[in-house]
């Protein structure tokens, strides 16, 4: 079902070469500049209470509160630090909301009395009735990402205690001995949550809506994301084993044939039948690579195998070939059933539309076509002209379904990950004429 064509985008044509890396390269720093750094930084940044504020509307005016999520203020830190650390000009600026970022997780998200992070705080900073006291290993694993990317930054050796602690209390309370992987939700003194026995229901962790007792595809990925980014700085034997063991549970169990991934699992990691979920597919094809290479190992044929059919299904099945855009999800085989278009999905897929070209452009031309597409719809359909920033969602005709700029769901760390990783691979592409 791949397609192989030149591009037609608007009056542009572009195909692989120098100058379109160089010109497409620019553009991705325009946007990266005018939709994410300058209009979350230094609004976001909370300077009287502390951490990062999450709500604002279409036009950036502050939406209401709802407080302080572990994973938005983590995903926050993490943009700080990536900017702070890859663009030199902005550096100042930015340490100065790295350094608040890491203040509010060490000194009010750590729980100082049974150690890990909490899932998260009311507007007091206080535990509250709508997250508990209870600590989920999805806020767990962006706290030790973007603590790994600020001690990358700063080289500040407190900062590094902080995540080791995190890393070592997870190990500890949540590390699944007998099936590999691990627990996920766990109460304040990290006793894992399971569902109640023969439960034809499960319960469902505040927030998120994870099902208690089981295992999750999200987490997971995102476990391997954050160990990965930690044995970046603290190449640590154990943590290896742990990231290896990520790495083939992900590939292996949690990924399969024709590319597709269940969402949750058994403790014992039978799959629960579900639809697909395209974004998270081509995701995971970038982070499978990225732990590889983190690890220097050579490239394996089962991992590069296995990130192509993921994102080869996710074009089958799950893009739109005339628009541009991938949609939200579907039966592993057959055409999306959601049709809609969420912003951090589109991201997600520039990113591994553009891995794909430079691991296998030279046999599939098609992937840059389609790469080029993409940014198109993005830069048209997904970004607000008017006020920048991307709209939450989008229909499968390109109209704003869903426009606030921020909540503790919407932050800006796929949209910066993405378009870093993008300008930096194109102006590689452009060094090497690949």
């Amino acid at each position: 079902m791949r397609r192989d064509h030149a591009l037609l985008s608007g009056t542009r044509i572009l195909e692989a070469g120098e100058s379109s890396y160089r010109a497409l390269a620019g553009e991705v720093e325009t946007v990266l500049r005018e939709d994410v750094l300058e209009v979350w930084f230094p609004r976001c940044v909370n300077s009287k209470t502390g951490g990062f504020f999450s709500s604002y509307l279409r036009d950036w005016q502050r939406g209401t509160s709802e407080g302080y999520f572990s994973v938005f203020q983590a995903r926050m830190l993490w943009v700080a630090a990536q900017v702070s650390r890859c663009r030199l000009e902005r550096a100042e600026d930015f340490l100065e909301a790295l350094q608040h970022g890491v203040k509010f997780l060490n000194d009010l998200l750590w729980d100082s009395e049974c150690g890990g992070f909490f899932w998260g705080l009311n507007d007091g900073r206080k535990v509250s009735s709508l997250y508990t006291d209870g600590k989920h290993l999805y806020g767990q694993s962006f706290c030790i990402y973007a603590l790994a990317a600020a001690y990358q930054t700063t080289h500040d050796a407190t900062v590094l205690d902080l995540a080791l602690r995190a890393f070592h209390w997870i190990d500890a309370h949540a590390h699944d001995k007998q099936s590999g992987g691990y627990f996920e939700w766990l109460t304040r003194d990290g006793q894992v949550v399971k569902t109640k026995s023969a439960a034809a229901s499960a319960g469902e962790v505040p927030v998120a809506r994870f099902p208690i007792g089981y295992k999750s595809m999200n987490t997971h990925i995102h476990l391997l994301e954050a160990f990965t980014a930690l044995y970046r700085i603290w190449p640590d034997k154990e943590l290896r084993t742990r990231v290896e063991e990520l790495l083939v549970l992900v590939r292996d169990r949690i990924c399969v044939e024709p590319g597709v991934m269940s969402l949750y699992f058994t403790e014992n990691w039978r799959p629960i039948p579900g639809n697909d979920s395209y974004g998270h597919d081509i995701e995971t094809a970038y982070l499978l690579i990225e732990a590889e290479e983190v690890l220097g190992l050579e490239r394996m044929p089962e991992t590069e195998r296995m990130c192509k059919l993921l994102v080869d299904h996710a074009l089958a099945y799950g893009w739109d070939r005339e628009l541009g855009g991938f949609y939200q999800s579907g039966p592993a085989i057959g055409e999306a059933t959601d049709r809609r278009k969420e912003w951090w999905v589109q991201m997600e897929g520039l990113n591994a539309l553009l891995l794909m070209h430079e691991r296998h452009g030279r046999q599939d031309k098609s992937y840059f076509s389609d790469f080029v597409r993409q940014w198109e719809f993005v830069r048209i359909y997904l970004r607000d002209a008017e006020n920048h920033g991307f709209y939450e969602m989008v229909g499968a005709d390109g109209r704003p379904l869903l426009t606030a700029k921020g909540r503790i769901w919407k932050c800006a760390y796929h949209d910066t990950r993405a378009l870093l990783n993008v300008s930096a691979r194109l102006h590689e592409l452009a060094r090497t004429g690949a």
